[in-house]
Parts: structure tokens; C-alpha cells; sequence
């Protein structure tokens, strides 16, 4: 972009609203949509040293005249990030409503908090406090992502409403919020190592607005430390109630993709052990579609978890020793991979502009469960499938769908395969846990 359209330049700053224009323009072209009004509208907050533009801060300073300006590279190193990601607009992440979710205090009114402002935004549908707040006050963007135009809702059958966001952009955000902690933290150790050098007796000298910030080595650029089995083996149960263990996941990168901040606890709900600290999207994606009791849609998600992504999350779900020692899934992974990779010859098919695709929608149920493995039997079915609805493809029982597994293990990731088996049963329960299901909108956390 010209610089002649970058007017109010101060000392080689731009003004706040030179620097919007520059965002969107250099962003025209991106997969993901952005905002005007970035640096200038709700929820950006200038006085507070700081904004987000995708991912990246963006430091605020004081430009000549009392204006507050900005560097333009640093907007261009943002736009240029945000280029860089593609966005698959049919891979979903549901972002809300949840059940639980603490009111935003007035001291967090700065921070992002993506999750809190778009549910209170979308729940309050033309309420008093929209009236009162105005059209000024309005969440047109967050982070200078305009998150109104990829926001999908639905409203399957009647039931309760969600809101769901490419998990591109999820993952922006969430590194968004990762960033802004980070910059916080390193601000304040910077004024408390100032305020601890500066010599009560001596005035403090003014600090020189017109030159940049040192990036410490803890800024929002510092590198998070990767994941090293520091957890492995440890229960859940006892680990979550640790004090200080989500200051400490938020300090490793996901496990699984490994360009997020982490987020949660990864477990193994059938044996408690942990598995890794991951970010939000990885977690959900692990997650299968419509989990009921002893029933579960499998859907496209799969295709990356079986297919492009696979060792890594063989790799993933074999931290926890249960599943490890015994070769084997969690029993909803185990009926998924049924369904997905051991039925696939089974599923109908019908003509298509390009070739054949695979028709309706898969489901799989079970009886009994893993801990009965005997009388355990899996179902394989088709919705919505034009040739009869919910027709069955084949029941498997739970021990020929494991051994089936662990054939496919050695085939397709040997090193995974390798470091499992029945010699490594020392120190396991003698019975693992039965799968409860948790069928409320944010939990579905049995994996």
C-alpha cells in the first residue's frame, strides 16, 4: 500500500485511524474477514498501551500533539500473519452458549475474553443493555477479525440455538488471548523492575515516547515451552486440583498441533490418566459430533484424525498408560474407527458430479461396555441415507473391533505400535472407569 494514504505520520508513527485503513487494506485479501474501525472501535482500547490485530499485539504509544500512534510495521508484520491462514469454513468449533459461564467484571473490561463478549453480545438480542451501551459501544470486531460474518448458528430440531466459528479463527483468537496475557505479564514485571532500580531520592526520569519498547524476553513473542511427558502417568483427579496447574498448562504449546498456546488438560476419561496440556481447538476436535449415552454421529473430523493427522493423535491417545498397555481407544474412539475405517467398504455410495461420495452420515452405538467385553457389541449405521434411513452396515463386537485395531496400529504408525502392549499393566487400576456420558452443550468430555 502507497504510503501517501497514511496521513498523521509523528516521528515515523501513524495515527490510530491511518493505521485502520492499512489493516484493511492489506488484509482485502485474506481468508479470514477483518473489521474496519481495528484499532479504533470497541473492544480496542488504545490507552492501555496496546491492541490486537489477529494474533499479534500491536504496541500503542503517544505520538506528537497528545495523539496516540502506532508503527507501521508492526501492522503489516500482523496483516501479514493473518494472510498466511487458511480458513476451512465448514470445519466448525461451537463457541456457545454454555452453561456456567462467569459474568465479565469490570476489571477484565480491556481484555479480549473472545468466548464472554460474543456470548453476552448474542444472548442479549436488543436488550436494555444494548440500548444503553449505544452504537459507539457495539463488538463489530475482536482483534480486528469481524467474527459477524462466520458465525454459524444453529438450531438442529427445535432444541436450544449454538453458535459455532471455523476453528481457523478460534485459534486465532485464542492465541489473540494467549498474546495479551503475555504482554500483560511483561508490562508489569517491566514497571516492577523500574519502579525497584529507581532511587526513591531521585526523580524518575520521563520515558521517551517517540522510541520503542525493548521486547524482553518475556513479551508476547516469547516462545512457549513444548510438551516433554512432564505429566505422564499422573491421575486427573489429583492433578486439576493442584493449585497453579492452569498458570502452568498455559505455559506449554499444544501437544498435538504444537502453534497454539495450550489451554486444558487432556485425559483419558475410561482409565483418569493424563494425556497432554492442549489448546481449545485440538480438544474440540477430538471431540466426536452428537455424543449421546452409548451413541455417536462420526463426523468429517474424522477424515483429519484418521487419515491426515493420524500418528500424531495415535501418538496423543496412547500417553495415557490404560490405552497404551492395552493397545486399544477409548470406547467411542474405538466405535468411531469402527465406523470409519473398518466399515468403509460397507458404506453405500451414490453418484456425484465428480465420481461417487459416500452417502448420509455414519453412527455408531454400543451395548454394554469396555468393561464387559464379552457382551460388548458395536453398530455401525447410516442417516439420512436416501436407500433407507438409520440402515445398518454391520455389528462388530468390542473384541473384534480391538483386535482389528491394533492390526491397523502396526500397519499404520509401527513406533506407536511398538510402545505398546500387556507387559506394561504394572502400576494400572485393575478395572478401568465406565464411560459416563456427559451429553450437556460444553461438556462431552469422555476422551
Amino acid at each position: 500500500m502507497s504510503e501517501r494514504v497514511l496521513p498523521g505520520r509523528a516521528g515515523g508513527l501513524v495515527t490510530l485511524g491511518a493505521a485502520d485503513g492499512l489493516w484493511v487494506g492489506l488484509t482485502a485479501d485474506g481468508a479470514v474477514p477483518t473489521a474496519s474501525g481495528a484499532l479504533t472501535c470497541f473492544p480496542a482500547h488504545a490507552r492501555m498501551g496496546y491492541v490486537l490485530l489477529g494474533g499479534h499485539v500491536v504496541e500503542v504509544v503517544r505520538a506528537g500533539g497528545g495523539g496516540w500512534g502506532v508503527w507501521p510495521g508492526e501492522v503489516r508484520r500482523a496483516a501479514a500473519e493473518l494472510n498466511a491462514v487458511g480458513m476451512d469454513r465448514q470445519d466448525l468449533v461451537r463457541i456457545g452458549p454454555f452453561r456456567g459461564v462467569p459474568r465479565q467484571g469490570s476489571e477484565e473490561d480491556t481484555r479480549l475474553c473472545w468466548r464472554r463478549r460474543i456470548t453476552g453480545e448474542l444472548q442479549e438480542l436488543g436488550g436494555a443493555q444494548r440500548a444503553a451501551r449505544g452504537e459507539a459501544g457495539r463488538l463489530c470486531h475482536l482483534a480486528g477479525i469481524d467474527w459477524r460474518q462466520i458465525l454459524v448458528e444453529q438450531n438442529p430440531d427445535g432444541a436450544q440455538r449454538t453458535w459455532w466459528l471455523p476453528r481457523a479463527v478460534v485459534r486465532l483468537l485464542d492465541a489473540a488471548e494467549h498474546a495479551e496475557t503475555r504482554w500483560v505479564q511483561a508490562a508489569r514485571a517491566r514497571q516492577t523492575c523500574a519502579a525497584a532500580t529507581v532511587p526513591p531520592s531521585r526523580p524518575r526520569p520521563a520515558r521517551d515516547t517517540g522510541s520503542r519498547q525493548a521486547a524482553g524476553p518475556g513479551g508476547p513473542t516469547a516462545s512457549l515451552r513444548p510438551y516433554s511427558q512432564e505429566l505422564e502417568g499422573q491421575l486427573y483427579s489429583a492433578l486439576s486440583r493442584k493449585p497453579g496447574i492452569s498458570r502452568r498448562v498455559a505455559g506449554w504449546a499444544c501437544a498435538v498441533c504444537g502453534g497454539a498456546p495450550a489451554a486444558v488438560l487432556d485425559h483419558c476419561h475410561e482409565h483418569g490418566y493424563v494425556r497432554a496440556p492442549v489448546c481449545q481447538s485440538c480438544n474440540t476436535l477430538e471431540r466426536p459430533d452428537h455424543l449421546y449415552s452409548n451413541d455417536i454421529r462420526v463426523a468429517n473430523r474424522y477424515t483429519r484424525l484418521f487419515h491426515t493427522d493420524t500418528i500424531d493423535w495415535l501418538r496423543h491417545w496412547h500417553r495415557c498408560p490404560g490405552c497404551r498397555a492395552r493397545t486399544t481407544l477409548p470406547l467411542p474412539h474405538l466405535a468411531a474407527w469402527t465406523a470409519h475405517i473398518a466399515c468403509r467398504s460397507l458404506r453405500p455410495t451414490h453418484r456425484a458430479p465428480r465420481g461417487r461420495r459416500p452417502c448420509g452420515v455414519l453412527r455408531v452405538s454400543w451395548t454394554g461396555s469396555q468393561n464387559t467385553p464379552r457382551s460388548c457389541l458395536l453398530t455401525v449405521a447410516v442417516d439420512c441415507c436416501p436407500s433407507g434411513e438409520h440402515r445398518v452396515l454391520a455389528r462388530v463386537p468390542y473384541r473384534e473391533a480391538a483386535e482389528r485395531f491394533r492390526l491397523w496400529l502396526a500397519e499404520t504408525a509401527p513406533a506407536v505400535a511398538a510402545a505398546a502392549g500387556p507387559d506394561r499393566l504394572d502400576g494400572l487400576p485393575a478395572r478401568s472407569r465406565p464411560v459416563i456420558a456427559d451429553t450437556s452443550g460444553e461438556g462431552l468430555a469422555l476422551f
